[in-house]
């Protein structure tokens, strides 16, 4: 008897994964429809960050800084709309945020061309000579992800005479 027990217990413990992998019946459940998913896409070349673009330089036509990029606003269908341009200030006291409309923003790659004047004295005979040099530095690679710098057409003094931008 024991043995016969022992006989059904073995059966039934080696038929159960084979139970357990049968086909349930079908159902009249229409078939699942095949999507055919978008794919996203690995590589953004070309692309900038938003949140790179926080703290980009901001200059006017004239190469004088005038402020920085402290936020980026987008409409409601992503794009962006508006930036908050900080002006003046130090370490964000006393600092005067404008909003500047997306069309009056242009966004520059290489950098800022500094002028550096050098001076040469010559024997007393000639006097000096005064150099005026126009260099840029080069760009990292890893600064791809966002542009040098932005130019608009204002200086700090009309920045400033602007309506304080609020958020509310």
């Amino acid at each position: 008897m024991k043995t016969t027990i022992a006989l059904l217990l073995a059966a039934t413990a080696f038929s159960a994964p084979a139970f357990a992998q049968t086909k349930a019946p079908a159902t009249n459940a229409a078939p699942m429809a095949t999507t055919t998913a978008m794919a996203a896409p690995s590589n953004a070349s070309g692309e900038w960050r938003a949140s790179k673009l926080i703290g980009v330089n901001v200059y006017n036509e004239q190469n004088n800084s005038v402020g920085e990029i402290d936020e980026v606003l987008l409409d409601h269908t992503g794009k962006v709309a508006a930036f908050v341009i900080g002006v003046g200030g130090f370490l964000g006291m006393g600092q005067h945020e404008v909003l500047m409309p997306f069309d009056q923003v242009k966004f520059v790659n290489e950098p800022v061309r500094a002028t550096s004047t050098t001076t040469t004295t010559y024997p007393a005979t000639t006097g000096a000579a005064t150099n005026t040099v126009a260099t840029t530095k080069v760009r990292d690679t890893n600064e791809k992800w966002y542009p040098d710098h932005a130019v608009i057409n204002a200086t700090k003094d009309q920045l400033k005479a602007m309506p304080q931008f609020k958020y509310n």
